[in-house]
């Protein structure tokens, strides 16, 4: 029993009811009611790890996230993401968070992980951090791919958010255990491809307005293509790591 996280879900389940949010979830059958599992999320909005848990309650269990250590020094996010037992991870030591995961998983837990580490701004799915593969493979766990579609219209990166009643769609898909392989590069290269593929597929069963900003620009939307969007977050951690050394030096 976890009593905490229980609650939290009661709650963010008032508030999709509020917001008239309308999940579409199939393949949660591939959620195993027991054992460990690495969760991989592809990553369109801020909301969606909200929505990625759903599926595994299909068999009452919960995903421990990987989060940005940024979130658990928040004054309010902080005691939540603690009490529910989510991961902290912090890219300046970034081994304490993998062991942590890799422990979790040991024990049979699910840990859920964004391999692309950062929004997509093209809403296509980026080029993946090989960490969740290594971490299945270490931990003998398969990796559970789920794609998510819609988040990126309640909050997304660059937008104002939409936390009131928008009645917006949101798909899930989750795809079949991958079971791990070694080299880590080729087992990443297939959750990738894997993604990809069942990204595609709820995308043909979804309403897409030519020119909408949450649309990508393969589909006639006005989102950056995946090479402008990747061109995009360089400029910006660029501009991040000039105004950090310029904090260090005072010039």
């Amino acid at each position: 029993m976890e009593p905490v996280y229980r609650t939290i879900i009661g709650i963010a389940r008032t508030v999709f009811a509020f917001e008239g949010l309308k999940f579409t979830v199939k393949g949660d059958r591939h959620i195993p009611a027991t054992g460990g599992a690495v969760i991989a999320i592809n990553h369109t909005g801020y909301m969606d790890f909200t929505y990625a848990g759903l599926p595994a309650r299909r068999v009452k269990r919960y995903i421990r996230f990987m989060a940005k250590k940024e979130v658990f020094d928040n004054k309010v996010s902080g005691p939540i993401m603690r009490a529910l037992k989510h991961i902290p991870v912090d890219r300046a030591a970034g081994s304490d968070s993998y062991r942590a995961a890799v422990d979790r998983l040991r024990r049979g837990e699910l840990v859920g992980v964004y391999p692309e580490a950062t929004i997509s701004r093209s809403f296509e799915i980026k080029a993946f951090k090989s960490g969740a593969a290594r971490m299945a493979i270490e931990a003998d766990v398969p990796i559970i791919p789920i794609v998510i579609w819609g988040a990126q219209r309640v909050w997304t990166k660059g937008f104002p958010k939409r936390l009131g009643r928008t009645n917006t769609p949101i798909s899930i898909a989750v795809g079949e255990p991958i079971a791990p392989f070694e080299p880590a590069s080729e087992l990443t290269d297939k959750v990738h491809t894997t993604m990809e593929v069942m990204l595609a597929d709820l995308q043909r069963d979804y309403d897409h307005p030519a020119g909408a900003y949450w649309v990508p620009a393969r589909l006639g939307g006005s989102a950056p293509t995946l090479e402008e969007a990747n061109r995009m977050d360089l400029e910006e951690s660029e501009a991040k790591a000039r105004a950090r050394r310029s904090r260090e030096t005072g010039h």
